[in-house]
Formats: structure tokens, C-alpha cells, sequence
């Protein structure tokens, strides 16, 4: 029996495919991803990190924005913690630049 026997992604569903495998961090929450996640839910975590970063300005080097990102993370890939945070987009696409 190898490592991928009996996977199932824990955002997704799908079993056909193979864990992320490399932590992504160097903590439990980094194997816990490369454990349960498949890379296609996790490629999808990381354009909705960037949307997140991108629409609340976030500052990396900041504790907080890290927190913040872990714990919406967490929420997206295992549906745990406090919930995921909005992002307004009823403005999109409304913008005047001239």
C-alpha cells in the first residue's frame, strides 16, 4: 500500500487523484494540507489568497494579515474556523479609470 491508497481530499471529495504531498509550511497546518489536500484545491486556495490580499490590502510582513490568511485558509480548504471572509464584488468591473 502506498501513501496515495485510500485518498480523499478533504475540500473536494475526490479520490482519484494524489495528496499535494510537500508541505506547504513548516508547521502542522503545512502537513496537514499536504496530507488531505489534492493540488487542484490548493491551487484554487492560492488564487483566493490572492483576491484576499489584493482586496483588503494586506501586508504580509504583518502578523495579523498572516493570521488572517491562515485562518480563512482553514475555513476554505477544511471548512473549520470562523468562516471565510467576504469579498465584496458588486462593484467589479464598474471602475472608471479616465
Amino acid at each position: 500500500m502506498n501513501d496515495t491508497d485510500g485518498f480523499r481530499c478533504a475540500r473536494c471529495g475526490t479520490e482519484d487523484g494524489e495528496p499535494l504531498g510537500a508541505p506547504p509550511f513548516a508547521n502542522e497546518i503545512g502537513r496537514r494540507v499536504a496530507r488531505e489536500i489534492c493540488p487542484e484545491c490548493w491551487d484554487d486556495w492560492k488564487d483566493r489568497q490572492m483576491l484576499l490580499i489584493n482586496h483588503y490590502g494586506l501586508n504580509l510582513q504583518d502578523r495579523e494579515a498572516r493570521s488572517f490568511l491562515m485562518d480563512n485558509m482553514e475555513s476554505f480548504l477544511f471548512e473549520e474556523g470562523e468562516g471565510e471572509a467576504s469579498i465584496d464584488t458588486s462593484k467589479e468591473g464598474q471602475i472608471d479609470w479616465d
